[in-house]
């Protein structure tokens, strides 16, 4: 528990500063992607899933008080959640990870507006595929922020509709952005996982389970 609260603490410090660095910008809504994005999927690997999405969900809501009244939209709401999919794919392996992809393509072609623009569903498929080879970490970190997109994707169609042509339009820039995103969270992870280690030598934390593979030699 001692453990779990410094990293929430720990976490929540950096997340809200990585929240005020914008990436790029959601469409149909004034709400960014921020660097926050990479940083966040990875944290349930450290504190484990429960504690990570507990971290990720409460730096979110309190950097939207910050912000006051005027940042609460029906995007920021919806912007929230998605993130917290990606916490707990990345954090273990579990057959569940490949559900929650299907259940929103599944949603997203419910809605008349996405079954006439089926085609970007099939993005989702790529976090099914990853679940399979997910001990590489880029492709753990892909299989992750596509979970979150999927999320994103179902919530945004029933919230915003947009229109066909927009959402096959988005297709090559989500696998670009989403690419870049799966990048930036495996670097976060190598950074955070060598950082950690660092920690554990000088006994500033208590020891910790790191995957050594990505532990500078």
């Amino acid at each position: 528990m001692k453990k779990n609260l410094i990293f929430i603490a720990a976490f929540s410090i950096l997340g809200l500063i990585a929240l005020q660095i914008p990436f790029t910008q959601l469409l149909g809504a004034s709400v960014n992607f921020t660097l926050y994005d990479f940083l966040a999927p990875s944290i349930g690997a450290f504190t484990g899933t429960t504690p990570g999405i507990v971290a990720v969900f409460l730096t979110q809501i309190i950097n939207i008080f910050l912000h006051g009244s005027q940042s609460i939209t029906l995007g920021s709401i919806i912007r929230l959640f998605p993130v917290l999919f990606a916490v707990f794919y990345f954090s273990k392996k579990r057959s569940v990870n490949i559900l929650i992809p299907l259940v929103a393509i599944a949603g997203f072609n419910l809605h008349p507006i996405g079954r006439s623009a089926w085609q970007y569903s099939l993005l989702w498929l790529i976090p099914v595929a990853a679940h399979f080879y997910r001990k590489n970490l880029f492709v753990r970190s892909l299989g992750a922020t596509f979970t979150a997109h999927a999320v994103g994707g179902l919530l945004w169609v029933w919230a915003f509709g947009l229109s066909k042509t927009i959402w096959l339009a988005l297709i090559p820039q989500t696998l670009m952005e989403r690419t870049l995103f799966a990048a930036g969270i495996s670097i976060s992870y190598v950074v955070i996982t060598n950082l950690l280690s660092l920690a554990e030598k000088k006994k500033l934390i208590p020891s910790l389970h790191l995957e050594k593979q990505y532990l500078r030699k």
